[in-house]
């Protein structure tokens, strides 16, 4: 099926309404407008912030519904361009959001150096003189826990555009992978073209012929080699405006910046990097079973995706897999399924591939309207699992959102991929229990193994290379492709076992993922899934209660640090058991598949 034609097709209903955000381009400059004028608003009010508890609610108040404003405006700006990233409107709408974003954060430096003068005592006395102010009282701990890390007004100003030149090289990495880069054209086992980009990159990899894979993944990742050196540069420059931002910020290292942002322990990261190393016999296992169930003498990195069911293969069709996603989610209740339906009927979802249209999927949203999905669905499993997963998220949102004021309403990324991994938890359970022979079983057991492996080991693999990436520049020393190239590879090696072929194109696998540019994003996706193989595992063994209690972790924002909210819903992260218990869950897995293929004849897949 041509899913660009059936993009075109379905305008009306699979493309999302972006337009009930801001229903023209001058309502949107409007609004910037505004934001430009409550910036002026507070800086007019330099000196006299929190001079009393009136002076301090105002401030408050004029912050928020400032923040508000710019997040609805970034969400349509940048949600705008991802459909189209060649449309130069859309690339001038955001190109001013974020301009005008970086002149209010500087006009507005001297926020937190003045009323880091005051205490946390004081704003105390404040609350018992004007209680509304009692709203602002999580807030108000959280930031005097930053004093050491805040300066004067002109450094502030300084660092603020420190960080914002850092993120010129996300943008610069997108802009060169989805504008410039020209990707090459591979040859389909049918004989039919395909263009070896990443929107093709899961489709072409399960494909049963072996040497397309090959061919198709060298390809893609031979394009990004013949790019490397101007990769390189990018990603260390990334780096390096994260270690100078950390340092400019009295922290030991950009991971504890980064860290510290989240409430998260820095146990938690050495904890799951060392549990998963320590633990990495189930998954060289899984590796060697691969190479043995597709019967191959070499398996390649392109070969960890391709079904190991030849029949797999089925393609779905978008109404499909909204039907699965809200059977599966119905354990969570009617109130659940009903904005899952919700979010369909109301167009929050841009479901099929697009020209020029960003690749991969993401859940966004903004405090008063409908959270809004991208996806680039083209009939997979995978496809299936993603829309799943990316719901997820739009429920998180919808019901922060809904419970919490404005200032709680954000939650922080450490929450941010449990709800999605919940969702896809319940789906691959929903499927299993409703497979009606011993081939679906097995196709759902390879599917949550693939979903393992690359959650949570892959994910932890690429939280190492992360850390010694950022080491390695802290230490002063440069990171050169060969450099990178040369850890990428000895972690495949690692985390992958010795039934793992790495090639030169494998060794070059870093210059392609865009989430090494938010730094310490990664290791989230591993404690995510860990925490959300508990918590479906409650639901679905206990029913009611700890329904009620993940709700509860869906409704918390910010309201409450991480580590708590997730324990409202019986996951302790603090703890390395939920990593252990999923690697435990990944080894049972394993062994259920391999009983299901004990009497199985093997298939040939390298043809």
């Amino acid at each position: 099926m041509n899913f660009h034609t059936e993009r075109m097709n379905s305008m009306s209903d699979t493309t999302w309404s972006l337009r009930a955000m801001f229903p023209t381009d001058e309502d949107w400059y409007a609004e910037l407008d505004t934001c430009t004028a409550l910036c002026e608003e507070l800086a007019a009010r330099r000196g006299h912030l929190a001079d009393c508890a009136a002076s301090l609610l105002k401030t408050a108040e004029q912050y928020m519904a400032l923040q508000r404003k710019l997040d609805a405006l970034s969400v349509f700006s940048f949600s705008h361009l991802d459909t189209d990233m060649s449309d130069a409107k859309a690339g001038e709408m955001n190109g001013m959001l974020r301009n005008t974003a970086t002149a209010i954060s500087e006009k507005l430096s001297f926020l937190a150096p003045e009323l880091m003068q005051y205490s946390l005592s004081t704003f105390g006395e404040y609350c018992e003189e004007i209680p509304a102010l009692k709203l602002y009282r999580q807030y108000a701990q959280d930031f005097f826990a930053q004093k050491e890390h805040i300066f004067d007004p002109a450094t502030e100003g300084l660092l603020i555009r420190l960080n914002d030149l850092g993120s010129v090289y996300k943008k610069a990495f997108e802009n060169l992978v989805v504008n410039d880069i020209v990707f090459p054209t591979v040859t389909a086992p049918d004989g039919t073209a395909i263009t070896a980009n990443e929107a093709n990159y899961r489709t072409a990899l399960e494909n049963p012929d072996q040497e397309f894979r090959k061919t198709f993944y060298d390809a893609l990742l031979g394009t990004y080699r013949q790019h490397v050196h101007t990769l390189a540069c990018l990603y260390e420059g990334s780096v390096k405006s994260d270690v100078y931002l950390a340092r400019s910020r009295s922290f030991a290292n950009a991971r504890s910046m980064s860290l510290f942002e989240n409430h998260i322990p820095e146990e938690v990261y050495d904890n799951l990097l060392r549990t998963v190393r320590e633990n990495l016999t189930p998954l060289h296992e899984y590796v060697a079973f691969r190479k043995e169930r597709l019967g191959l003498s070499k398996l390649y990195f392109s070969d960890l995706f391709v079904p190991i069911v030849s029949s797999s293969t089925r393609h779905y069709r978008y109404e499909e897999a909204q039907e699965l996603v809200l059977k599966a989610t119905a354990v969570l209740g009617e109130d659940y399924t009903a904005l899952v339906q919700k979010a369909f009927d109301e167009r929050w979802i841009d479901v099929y591939p697009g020209e020029n249209k960003n690749t991969g999927a993401y859940s966004t949203g903004a405090y008063g309207y409908n959270p809004y999905i991208l996806t680039n669905f083209t009939g997979t499993l995978d496809d299936v699992f993603t829309l799943a997963h990316e719901l997820g998220h739009a429920m998180h949102t919808w019901f922060t959102n809904h419970t919490q004021p404005f200032v709680y309403s954000g939650y922080s990324l450490f929450c941010a991929e449990v709800a999605s991994t919940v969702n896809e938890q319940l789906l691959s359970h929903y499927l299993l229990t409703h497979s009606t022979s011993r081939e679906e079983k097995m196709i759902l057991l390879d599917k949550q193994l693939d979903d393992l492996r690359g959650t949570l080991f892959r994910q932890v693999m690429f939280a190492d290379f992360e850390w010694q990436t950022h080491r390695l520049c802290e230490a002063g020393e440069p990171l050169t492709p060969q450099k990178l190239c040369a850890i990428h590879r000895e972690l495949n090696e690692i985390y992958y076992g010795p039934e793992l072929t790495v090639t030169d194109a494998l060794s070059c696998e870093w210059a392609r993922v865009p989430h090494f540019y938010r730094a310490y994003y990664v290791y989230q996706y591993a404690t995510g899934i860990s925490a959300a193989c508990a918590i479906a595992g409650r639901i679905l063994s206990e029913g009611a209660p700890a329904v009620e209690d993940y709700k509860r972790f869906l409704r918390s924002g910010s309201s409450v640090h991480p580590i708590s909210a997730l324990q409202y819903a019986g996951a302790d992260m603090s703890s390395p058991a939920p990593v252990r218990a999923a690697i435990e869950h990944f080894s049972r897995t394993l062994s259920d598949l391999k009983k299901l293929t004990e009497t199985d004849n093997l298939h040939d897949t390298t043809k």
